[in-house]
């Protein structure tokens, strides 16, 4: 009786597991978890630079807005992932510009990667920089949420994938 109770459980357990895996795998929590907060990452980075670029700086302005419609595009491009994936519906694009135009090549999860390290780098920019303490009110806390949403989904999903793993 106890080996087929504790059968029951861990394949319980098991299914639960997959279920809890597959829901970190979806486009869904992917676009919400790390594509929407790059977005937001790179609209502010953007912004930024129009404004600090704007009094003297045309090239820096110029620059600032290429960034803020790259963020729009990115953004377009997860939420339209997010919302395909809840609908159940696949979708025929990336997440983001970059690892689109990796599909010309048949290797967006490359520069879905070269994506990342750019989202990064411009995280370090803002930081080192000094850019952020430019940021309004409302874009610091835009900026803290985005952070917190990123960093603790990535913790929770490092926490599960190793307490599957003891």
């Amino acid at each position: 009786m106890s080996s087929n109770g504790s059968e029951h459980r861990s394949g319980n357990y098991e299914q639960e597991s997959d279920t809890i895996q597959r829901f970190f795998r979806r486009p869904f929590f992917l676009s919400l978890t790390i594509g929407i907060p790059f977005c937001i990452f790179k609209l502010l980075f953007g912004v930024s630079a129009v404004r600090i670029g704007s009094s003297s700086h045309p090239l820096l302005t110029l620059f600032g807005w290429c960034v803020v419609a790259w963020a729009g595009a990115d953004l377009l491009m997860n939420v339209g992932r997010g919302v395909l994936d809840l609908s159940g519906k696949p979708s025929s694009f990336d997440y983001c510009t970059i690892a689109q135009i990796g599909r010309i090549f048949h290797m967006p999860m490359v520069f879905l990667a070269a994506d990342t390290l750019l989202s990064f780098s411009i995280i370090c920019a803002m930081l080192w920089s000094g850019w952020i303490a430019t940021l309004t009110l409302s874009e610091s806390y835009l900026w803290y949420a985005a952070t917190t949403l990123n960093l603790i989904s990535l913790s929770l999903v490092s926490l599960y994938t190793e307490i599957r793993r003891a």
